[in-house]
């Protein structure tokens, strides 16, 4: 029985992930930390965890010291990843952290590192790695069904971070609680850019067996007042040709309920066909030879410890197998460094490249 402990409140995702250890017949869920006492409680009644223990992110390492778990579930702000999961490797404490993996490259390495040092894993959460739909997108581009994959185009967001809580809650938030939020915080880690680009790089880095792009162009759009952008264009130069991803906080309908236009998901082409992957749908539809016009393909059934980032990890600590897909530290830090990439373009208003951008990242580590 693995014993687990959620850290960082931060992430609305800690509820639906919270919900999820202790489903799982081979996790106990035995104590949660954050800085504020009344979001725990609200958050663990609602996931009837009332009865778990919940202390103050002061009293965290007398609280790990007495819980002594082996698994925790951080959902911080972004800024704080790396000194979660250092702080947490250190005790021989396994982490399943929620998305994206850090704020750059750099943070990302030092976290990778930290868990190879001590013998853990670390374990990113992408919620759209869970749906059928892109699982099935996957088996088909890797396994030929549309020859070799020249693009992948992204588009996703929600209606806005503040506008639902985990269990996709629904809220109607003030220009003050705005005001407050880490989204809403360039040193935090807010933006939409931060948030959703890296499900379209990672999971497209996925599709495309690893492959990274060679140059990235992005543009973002911070509205007036504002210190983080909620929309995002990038254009990532491969190969084999370009492909887009885009962001948006602001979509008319979240997609979990009525799919805004444009449609959330993926559109992935290969030379012999395209794939269209819309998340949480039944079926994808494939192009190709045979049916130019396209057909339906009903979406596969996961596996159990591919539903969830949870069973996941548990099924690589529980088996000894390496964590793969998106939740791989070399899938995701591929998608990190195109993030990074994008986010270097915005600012400085140019093409960027991924060695010069990884140069730039080698002569930092060295200083």
């Amino acid at each position: 029985m693995h014993r687990a402990v959620g850290i960082g409140f931060d992430h609305m995702h800690i509820g639906d992930q919270l919900r999820l250890a202790a489903a799982n017949t081979s996790v106990e869920v035995v104590g949660v930390v954050d800085s504020s006492l009344e979001r725990m409680a609200r958050v663990c009644s609602d996931v009837g965890l009332s009865d778990v223990p919940q202390v103050l992110t002061a009293d965290a390492d007398a609280a790990l010291d007495e819980w002594a778990p082996d698994v925790a579930i951080v959902c911080s702000t972004t800024a704080e990843h790396r000194p979660w999961v250092e702080r947490l490797a250190a005790r021989g404490i396994h982490v399943v952290l929620e998305k994206p993996f850090g704020p750059h490259v750099t943070e990302v390495d030092a976290m990778v590192a930290a868990a190879e040092r001590w013998g853990t894993l670390v374990a990113v959460n992408w919620p759209l790695a869970w749906v059928p739909a892109h699982r099935t997108t996957h088996r088909l581009a890797t396994g030929g069904a549309i020859g070799r994959v020249l693009e992948v185009h992204y588009y996703d967001g929600n209606r806005g971070p503040l506008r639902h809580l985990h269990d996709k809650i629904e809220l109607d938030p003030t220009e003050a609680d705005r005001a407050d939020a880490w989204w809403y915080s360039k040193a935090a880690g807010g933006g939409s850019l931060l948030d959703y680009l890296g499900y379209g790089t990672t999971l497209g880095t996925w599709f495309r067996e690893g492959e990274a792009p060679r140059s990235v162009t992005a543009v973002a759009h911070v509205p007036a007042g504002l210190e983080v952008d909620e929309q995002s264009v990038v254009v990532a130069a491969y190969e084999g040709g370009l492909s887009t991803f885009q962001t948006r906080w602001g979509t008319f309908t979240d997609p979990w309920t009525h799919q805004p236009q444009p449609r959330c998901g993926f559109v992935v082409t290969g030379t012999e066909g395209t794939i269209s992957s819309w998340d949480y749908q039944p079926y994808v539809t494939v192009q190709d030879h045979g049916h130019p016009e396209g057909r339906q393909v009903p979406v596969d059934v996961p596996a159990p410890h591919e539903q969830d980032s949870i069973a996941a990890l548990v099924h690589s600590l529980d088996t000894g197998t390496p964590l793969d897909g998106p939740m791989s530290p070399s899938v995701c830090r591929t998608g990190q460094r195109v993030v990074d990439a994008a986010v270097r373009s915005v600012e400085e208003g140019r093409t960027v490249t991924l060695d010069a951008l990884d140069e730039a990242a080698d002569t930092g580590a060295r200083r």
